[in-house]
């Protein structure tokens, strides 16, 4: 109706209203709860169901994991869009991980556009499981300002960005050599996870951006059913993800970033496929009200032995 809102906005405001009074309440009891999960003894490792924050999990060698990761959002005084990301994930060795990425976005009232690529290589050096197991993690990425794909959150980004035409932010490139330093820890089927972030564009005279990444998840069911099911507790995964921006090498601290903070939950299917999905919720002014986020991925066993030439 003209002059009304629509269905995804009326849910952003009832959200955005019990969320407001309880996001910091909420936030400090994810920290505590995942400090608390250290004293546990080590167990064994879960993939778990991150959407941004990264785990010392490797792809299996010679595997290929395809993944479609979706957002959608409706913020404040901003037109809703929606932006999928394609992903490829090839297990290189047992300790060398590569991917490739394909993204866009569609804006409503404005346009569909291609916002860039990205290629990252994540290496474990340490082949065995300890207390914290680190990951190296180098990232080229190309991509237009359009993008809004919220990968990870940087420097002093705000939400108000995105208010920009389409037309307008796809005419301004960035190429950039992004850095983290994956920490992640498996004790007894749980799994946390510290992702320290840096970025430097290539193609312009900025400072080196910062942003962080914190996760904890944990599978319904540690112990496997004695008989076949899909549905089986040890299926399903949930977690909860907090991200947000660090400001610049100039400026930095958490004053005028985004912060955001969602539980996850992942369905790992016996056929290879997993669903993810997450609601992350905006936890300052800057940051949108709510991000939805929704994911599908399908694991193809040994697919280097697809161009293997049979004898």
């Amino acid at each position: 109706m003209s002059g009304g809102l629509r269905s995804s906005e009326v849910l952003d405001v009832l959200v955005g209203s019990w969320w407001k009074g309880r996001r910091h309440l909420v936030a400090l009891v994810f920290f505590v709860f995942s400090l608390s999960s250290l004293s546990i003894r080590l167990g064994a490792q879960q993939e778990p169901p991150y959407f941004v924050t990264y785990s010392s999990v490797m792809e299996e060698p010679g595997n290929l994991e395809i993944e479609n990761q979706n957002i959608a959002a409706s913020p404040k005084n901003a037109n809703a869009f929606f932006a999928p990301t394609l992903e490829f994930e090839y297990g290189v060795t047992a300790w060398w991980t590569a991917e490739a990425y394909l993204q866009g976005q569609k804006t409503v009232n404005d346009s569909a556009v291609f916002t860039g690529f990205r290629f990252e290589n994540r290496f474990r050096p340490l082949p065995r499981e300890y207390w914290v197991n680190p990951v190296l993690y180098v990232e080229y990425e190309d991509h237009n300002e359009a993008d809004k794909s919220f990968l990870e959150i940087m420097d002093h980004d705000s939400i108000d960005d995105i208010q920009v035409p389409n037309a307008e932010l796809h005419k301004e490139i960035e190429r950039a050599i992004e850095g983290k330093l994956i920490l992640s820890s498996n004790v007894k089927g749980w799994n946390l996870s510290e992702n320290i972030i840096a970025e430097k564009a290539v193609n312009e005279s900025e400072p080196w951006e910062f942003g962080y990444a914190l996760a904890v998840a944990h599978p319904l069911a540690v112990k496997g059913s004695s008989r076949r099911c899909t549905f089986c507790r040890q299926n399903f995964a949930a977690g909860g993800e907090l991200f947000g921006g660090l400001g610049t090498r100039d400026s930095f601290g958490l004053r005028q970033t985004e912060q955001y903070f969602g539980p996850t939950l992942a369905f790992n299917t016996p056929k290879g496929v997993t669903l993810k999905f997450s609601p992350e919720f905006g936890l300052n002014d800057n940051a949108a009200g709510v991000l939805w986020r929704f994911g599908v991925s399908y694991e193809i066993e040994q697919f280097r032995d697809w161009f293997r030439r049979t004898r």
